[in-house]
Order: structure tokens, then C-alpha cells, then sequence
């Protein structure tokens, strides 16, 4: 695998290149990344970020934040471009509290560039936190986007106000491609007691992939997130209905790629000295087989490089969080970014 890797690489032309079209392959990557209580320094009204301000609990001021957009501007710019200098040409985002974080990230001087472009919508989160889209327009044209709400209740019949699902339609390098962006409830309260709301996050992801799939069961549709669950999860394998193995999987079926990251013991955040793979890139019989032609699945990673490990303190060889409790240590993020290389032969 290592040698047609490399051979791979050797033969990379890049999406939306003006180089030569002569024998080889494009490339396009695609990642998401839980960027963790990136919120700016103000107080806004009706959400629950004070403790994210200047006198709040974490004392958050210019200097952290700018430090913060500095360090996770840093990370994106890196994941990917050991295939293409460009990086990620699509980047799902979650825990941004705006848009206006999401501005000031992509003009740090790391990726501006890159021009990413963002899509956006505020939602119902009552902490005030939402998804968001990063894409290079050379790369992705977007053609329609629109937030789906996630309307979902607890055990007492009580609304859930939690992050809506952010879909994207566009064109990857002229072939057309439906992206979610998601950010399930969290298992605050303990995992048993909250499965329902994300099982009900699930089958709304299932929801808009069969319509779409009743259209055409090829479809390049991808979900991604931060899924609060494992794959091997029931909110991931029966609601969402993804497989973990290639072969079982058929027109209108999912993909987890990262079903056998997580059984051979990786993950992307750690609690009590256990790996969880709650951040997932999950796709579809049309991405995956590519049966009419264009990008097809090539591999997946998890962008885990030595400098985002935290070296000492409680969460010594975890992903090296801001905060320890409310202290500030100056780091990324609790949760290690993931992301997919799809691939496709140029005549």
C-alpha cells in the first residue's frame, strides 16, 4: 500500500490546476475539524458564552483569542499538503460561535492564500455554538446551501435546542457533490440517557440521503462531523445506517471509513485515558466505487502530528486543549482533525 501510495503521489495533477492535462490523477482532500469553543470576546445576548469573555471564568481577551485563531489557523493549513500545497479543499467546521471567528481565520496570513470561502448559519444552540464551511472557490463552486433543523426532543417531550445540520450542494471540479456538516447533542447527562437525540440527528442525516438517493443511487453525498458517537455506535450504524466494511456497501448505502481507525485503537479525542472516534467523514456508494467515473475514495487519516499532543499536565497525550479547566495553556483543540483523499484519472 505504501509503494502505489507513493507512486500515487507521483503522479498528482491538482484539482483545478492549469497545468498540463496529460496521464496522471487529480486530487481534491476534504476534512472537518472541531475547532473547540471558538468563540469571539464579546457578550452577546440570549446565549449562554459568558464565561468566553474578558471577565468571564476563562478571563477570554484579544490576546487569547488572537492566539487562538493564530494556532488553529496553523493546524488547517498543514492537514493535506503532503498531497497538494493547497491543502484541504473543503473544511467542515464545528463549535465556532459565528461567522466573524470564521472571517478572522481565514485571514491569518497561513491561509489567506488559500481564499476560503465560508458558508454559514446561526442556529438554535443555546451555548450559542454552530457548524460552518471553508472551501478554495478554485476547487468547489457552491451551488445551493441551506441549514436543516434538527428539531428533536428529550424524554420529558422537551425540545432540544441544539446545532442544526448544515447541507451544501456544489460542484467539486464539475461533478456534483451534497455535503452535511453536523454536530450532534453531546452525551452530557451520560451516554445511554442522551443515545435518542443523537439517534434522531442520524436519521435526519439518512433522511436527506435516501431523498436524494431515490433520485440517483449514485450520488457523491458525504456527512461529516463531530458525531458525539463512535462508528460503531448505534446512532452510526443502525440510524445512519454506515457501514464499516467496503464490501458490503451498494447504491444508496454510507461508507465509515473510520470504522477500522477506531477498531485498531485510534481516535480523535481522549476521556479517562480512552480513545473515542466521535469525528467522522462518512460517504457514499457513489464516492466510494465512483461507478460514473470522477473522484473516488483513496484513504483517510487523522491529522495527529507530535505538536498538537499535550506533554504533561492531566491530559498528558491528549490533543493539547486551550484550557485545562480555566487555566490557559495555549493549545488547539480537544479533538484531533480528520480527513479524506479522493482521487480520479486524467486523460
Amino acid at each position: 500500500m505504501k509503494i502505489l501510495y507513493l507512486l500515487l503521489l507521483n503522479f498528482i495533477l491538482f484539482v483545478g490546476s492549469s497545468s498540463g492535462q496529460n496521464a496522471g490523477s487529480k486530487v481534491a482532500v476534504i476534512g472537518f475539524y472541531n475547532l473547540e469553543n471558538l468563540y469571539d470576546t464579546l457578550d452577546a445576548p440570549n446565549i449562554a458564552d459568558e464565561e468566553f469573555t474578558p471577565i468571564g471564568t476563562k478571563k477570554w481577551d484579544s490576546a487569547k483569542y488572537q492566539d487562538k485563531i493564530t494556532h488553529m489557523s496553523g493546524v488547517i493549513s498543514q492537514i493535506g499538503t503532503d498531497i497538494t500545497p493547497d491543502g484541504l479543499a473543503i473544511l467542515g467546521v464545528s463549535e465556532i460561535e459565528n461567522r466573524l471567528v470564521l472571517e478572522d481565520l481565514i485571514k491569518q496570513p497561513s491561509l489567506k492564500s488559500r481564499d476560503y470561502h465560508i458558508v454559514h448559519f446561526d442556529s438554535p444552540d443555546k451555548r450559542g455554538i454552530d457548524v460552518g464551511f471553508l472551501y478554495q472557490p478554485k476547487y468547489f463552486k457552491v451551488t445551493k446551501a441551506e441549514p436543516v433543523p434538527a428539531i428533536i426532543y428529550n424524554e420529558k417531550n422537551e425540545r432540544v435546542y441544539t446545532r442544526d445540520v448544515l447541507h451544501v450542494t456544489g460542484m467539486l471540479d464539475g461533478e456534483e457533490v451534497h455535503i452535511l456538516v453536523n454536530h450532534w447533542p453531546s452525551r452530557r447527562g451520560g451516554q445511554v440517557a442522551t443515545a435518542s437525540l443523537r439517534n434522531a440527528v442520524a436519521k435526519i442525516d439518512r433522511r436527506i440521503l435516501d431523498s436524494l438517493a431515490a433520485i440517483n443511487p449514485n450520488v457523491k453525498f458525504i456527512t461529516m462531523g463531530d458525531l458525539n458517537d463512535d462508528p460503531t455506535d448505534t446512532s452510526v450504524k443502525n440510524y445512519l445506517r454506515a457501514h464499516g466494511t467496503a464490501e458490503h456497501v451498494k447504491p444508496g448505502n454510507l461508507f465509515d471509513p473510520m470504522t477500522e481507525m477506531y477498531k485498531s485503537g485510534k481516535g480523535t479525542l481522549a476521556f479517562n485515558d480512552t480513545w473515542s472516534l466521535f469525528d467522522q467523514i462518512i460517504i457514499s456508494y457513489g464516492l466510494l466505487k465512483a461507478p460514473t467515473g470522477g473522484f473516488k475514495y483513496y484513504k483517510g487519516e487523522i491529522f495527529n502530528k507530535k505538536f498538537l499532543i499535550q506533554k504533561s499536565g492531566n491530559y498528558v497525550g491528549y490533543p493539547m486543549r486551550t484550557f485545562d479547566g480555566d487555566m490557559y495553556i495555549s493549545g488547539y483543540s480537544d479533538h484531533f482533525p480528520v480527513y479524506l483523499i479522493f482521487s480520479k484519472p486524467v486523460k
